[in-house]
């Protein structure tokens, strides 16, 4: 939560409590009765009654006759959808990640950052079957994942040391670095050639290999990443055959928009008949 935005007189209470009622349910509480509703959420039985009520009556959650449990219904995944459909990083960036992944093969994501995590927004799967479930709306850490290390690396030495001090620096895996002043010089190394590494930090036996996406203004936005099992690839073979494809996208992405013709199919959620003038273009011909 931005404390920033908090303190002003223009935030309103009920409204965030509601969306942290949302944001309760999680793959270890898929359903909850009240008491357990108003705990997660950190607010009284009464409050969660209500907001419980409100969201049913919209339609994001639906209550068992039998239990009295709450779960979420499906509606809760247009909130997200929504934000697809109007995120032009990855308007922009679809065809290209798309032809990248034509190229090597393998997984190949964006994700943009929130707080000290990166957040799938696009994925294009490998032809390879990978062990680990990695669906859009997935958070991982940046401090141990090559697209995260890719936008760390991408700020101020300061901003990311800040990232870094508030992330759960937790070992995830035997190879996994922890220690700032470790994560600060493969940070450093990053910048100086251009890409990210990862050796199975997050999932023991996923590489990664990543590049930060930019602004008009040179600021990093996103990242791109690919991921390759251990098991097919070695990071030396990532740098030597990945790495110029990947830093290519990346150019292409941040200097060259693509045409309408390679952007169509991913608008996503538009029906022809929805676009502005089109029905209206159409009437006009007959």
């Amino acid at each position: 939560m931005n404390e920033g935005v908090v303190d002003g007189g223009l935030f309103v209470q009920s409204f965030a409590k509601g969306l942290d009622v949302l944001l309760a349910f999680d793959a270890g509480r898929t359903s909850m009765n009240l008491p357990e509703l108003a705990s997660a959420a950190g607010i009284s039985k009464s409050a969660a009654q209500r907001f419980a009520f409100t969201l049913e009556a919209l339609g994001y959650v639906t209550k068992d006759a039998e239990s009295k449990r709450y779960s979420l219904t499906p509606r809760v995944l247009e909130l997200g959808y929504r934000y697809l459909q109007v995120d032009r990083t990855l308007e922009r960036a679809n065809p290209y990640l798309l032809e990248l992944n034509r190229q090597c093969g393998e997984t190949v994501n964006i994700s943009e950052p929130d707080g000290v995590d990166m957040i799938f927004v696009g994925r294009f799967p490998g032809r390879q079957t990978m062990p680990v479930y990695m669906p859009v709306g997935r958070r991982l850490p940046m401090f141990c994942t090559a697209a995260g290390r890719a936008y760390l690396a991408a700020l101020p030495t300061d901003a990311a040391r800040e990232i870094l001090q508030r992330s759960d620096r937790r070992r995830y895996s035997p190879t996994t670095v922890t220690e700032i002043p470790e994560l600060l010089e493969l940070l450093a190394q990053s910048r100086e050639r251009g890409y990210s590494l990862a050796n199975g930090e997050y999932y023991q036996g996923d590489l990664g290999i990543g590049v930060p996406i930019f602004d008009r203004m040179g600021r990093p936005i996103a990242s791109i990443n690919v991921s390759g099992s251990s098991t097919r690839w070695t990071l030396d073979r990532l740098q030597e055959e990945i790495a110029p494809m990947l830093m290519e996208t990346m150019r292409l992405i941040c200097t060259t928009p693509p045409s309408a013709k390679d952007a169509e199919p991913f608008r996503v959620g538009l029906h022809p008949q929805a676009v502005p003038g089109r029905r209206n273009a159409a009437r006009r011909k007959t």
